[in-house]
């Protein structure tokens, strides 16, 4: 049990919002409440027959399958690829992993682990954070069905038509889990990927001879149960998630009343759907275009959101609320501004489980262009960057560019709300992280410094390997050491508690910074390891040259225990590229303790770095680094 102070600290950081909801929510869980809210066996019933529903005066991205024309156009070498290795039965995961689940897979057995869930269980009765089930991710993972995009652009490209097999799939999920049991009903945000992806298969394949009226039945049965489900448990994520999942969600609700209008109760999910979705985005999407996770992928996440909300409201003659379109726009100029323009890889920067919702092109994973560059030409700007397949995809091939342009900006670029501090000049990205947090924070990684030089990330983000491991790989990548900042002994600057809960959240106190003719200074304080002492503050200081590959890095920790040693981390995967001098106050230099450390690119994949250590009882550190 948390002590009395922690528990105190939780009411204060999150609101009794939270807190009573969490409680009000176990207690529906125990006492069987939401068993009988969520039934596992509903009497099948026919909303609109297959005729009805194509002659519906409803749009989507494209009219069928003849509203793509990529035909004619080469198949991409790595589409091909990826669509004989689906048809072999190996799957993606996390945009890195390949799993071979063969074309029998149960949907419920962990791949990672071997172990399997109970199909026939309540979701309410499903633990989704189980050390012997392993991460439950990697059951959710083909259940979002987001391999359905290799299939339909591989048919878009050579004119085939394999609808057969994605209603098999269909139709083999649906059979696997029963409605509101099992692993695949426990999370509504995975739900609502699921209707989304369905929902995009069937407007692609909806003129094919496979598409029979029992197929049709079935799925439209099982995609109203799917929407009510989300309906009825949204408060979870709007109350106690309120990230990603939320937007996610109702946006879905939104969608799913616009799209399918034949539903008992498609008004009210439109109508409720589209105002959640509007204060979604304002709350969670600050002024300056920062997003509350302090996540770059789930910010591109939302990226993809927005692109369907807009498009498929625009198409169907309706819109929202002017602050979405502001805070589209201005996330589009964040996450340009942190974009590294040689191949559209940002920061590894916060919170990264791999997901990349809606895969319409061949590009890396950590390239956001596809992604950046649809949103652009959905709100009216013209892309100046490489050109991907994402926008003929959502129908804005010859859009007006009247808009204007968004772009990346030389200098300095400052996201207060957000607590961000970016620098380009001369193919030189460097990247701080000086926040506040009145939303919850995830990665014990304030005043954190990123640089990057002509597309190489010379000092880079750990990113988040797992979500379920164990503990000591949860410490290291939620936890400060992965970070390039400073630890005190063995203390994060927060104190972790269970799962993504932390406590004595990091502040930002104070930032100024100076740009002249030969450097660009930042200096930031933090209030950090409150948990160690109520008094110590963390200032850094970074002066960048404009003259040179050349950064001066000075950490003070004020009021830091006599006792405790202070350790300032840096993480690269080019050290023979890196010279490292480090001082004392004194300039006595401090000799560097070289060991190995660990990044993950891609979720569930961890590779080795190289990570340097500066130690001393002193209170400061000045350390020069250099590319060579």
């Amino acid at each position: 049990m948390p002590s009395l102070s922690k528990a105190l600290q939780l009411i204060n950081n999150m609101g009794w919002r939270y807190v009573s909801f969490r409680a009000m929510h176990e207690a529906k869980v125990r006492t069987g409440i939401f068993k009988k809210a969520f039934p596992q066996d509903p009497a099948f019933q026919q909303f609109i027959s297959l005729a009805e529903w194509k002659k519906l005066d409803v749009a989507f991205f494209m009219n069928g399958r003849d509203g793509v024309d990529l035909t004619g156009k080469a198949l991409p070498a790595e589409l091909a690829k990826s669509f004989e290795e689906l048809k072999e039965g190996w799957f993606r995961f996390f945009s890195s992993l390949s799993y071979n689940l063969g074309s029998n897979y149960d949907w419920i057995t962990n791949p990672d682990t071997g172990f399997k869930y109970g199909a026939q269980k309540h979701w309410t009765q499903i633990n989704d954070y189980s050390q012997e089930a392993g991460d439950i991710k990697f059951v959710w993972e083909k259940s979002r069905f987001s391999f359905l995009y290799t299939i339909i652009r591989n048919d878009a490209y050579t004119g085939e038509d394999h609808s057969e097999w994605v209603w098999k799939e269909i139709l083999s999920w649906i059979d696997a889990n029963p409605i509101n049991s099992g692993p695949n009903y426990k999370c509504s945000q995975e739900i609502s990927l699921r209707v989304l992806n369905w929902t995009f298969a069937l407007n692609f394949y909806k003129d094919t001879t496979s598409l029979t009226e029992d197929i049709f039945q079935r799925i439209i049965f099982s995609i109203y149960w799917q929407l009510d489900h989300v309906y009825k448990n949204i408060d979870f994520s709007r109350i106690a998630v309120r990230n990603n999942h939320a937007i996610t969600e109702t946006l879905t609700l939104y969608l799913g009343g616009l799209l399918y209008p034949f539903f008992p109760k498609s008004a009210l999910w439109k109508e409720k759907g589209k105002k959640w979705f509007e204060e979604e985005i304002a709350y969670q999407v600050y002024a300056d275009g920062t997003f509350l996770q302090f996540s770059m992928n789930y910010h591109r996440v939302v990226i993809q959101l927005l692109t369907w909300a807009i498009r498929l409201a625009e198409v169907n003659k309706e819109s929202f609320n002017a602050v979405v379109y502001e805070r589209a726009q201005k996330s589009l100029e964040f996450l340009l501004s942190c974009m590294n323009l040689k191949d559209g890889w940002l920061p590894n920067y916060g919170n990264n489980d791999g997901a990349l919702f809606f895969k319409l092109n061949d590009a890396d994973y950590r390239d956001y262009r596809p992604q950046l560059e649809a949103l652009s030409r959905a709100l009216g700007f013209e892309w100046k960057y490489d050109k991907c397949e994402d926008s003929i995809w959502y129908g804005i091939t010859d859009r007006n560019t009247e808009g204007g342009t968004v772009e990346t900006k030389i200098g300095l670029s400052q996201f207060k709300d957000g607590g961000y501090y970016i620098h380009r000049q001369d193919g030189i990205l460097t990247f701080v992280r000086c926040g506040n947090h009145k939303d919850r924070p995830h990665q014990a990684d304030n005043l954190h410094l990123d640089i990057w030089r002509n597309g190489i990330n010379y000092l880079h983000d750990a990113g988040s390997y797992k979500y379920n491991t164990d503990n000591a790989q949860l410490k290291y990548f939620m936890g400060t050491q992965s970070h390039n900042t400073i630890m005190l002994g063995d203390y994060d600057q927060m104190e972790k508690g269970a799962r993504f809960i932390w406590y004595h959240w990091s502040q930002c106190e104070s930032v100024q910074t100076t740009d002249n003719e030969d450097y660009f200074i930042f200096e930031g304080t933090i209030k950090a390891f409150q948990h160690v002492s109520k008094n110590i503050r963390h200032y850094r200081r970074i002066t960048v040259s404009k003259k040179k590959p050349e950064w001066l890095i000075e950490d003070r920790i004020l009021n830091k225990p006599d006792a405790l040693e202070m350790h300032q981390l840096w993480h690269t995967k080019h050290l023979s590229k890196l010279n490292f001098v480090a001082q004392l106050q004194n300039k006595e230099q401090i000799a560097p303790l070289i060991r190995e450390g660990y990044y993950s690119d891609y979720y569930g994949k961890k590779e080795l770095c190289s990570e340097i250590v500066f130690t001393t009882k002193a209170d400061t550190i000045s350390t020069r680094i250099t590319i060579l």
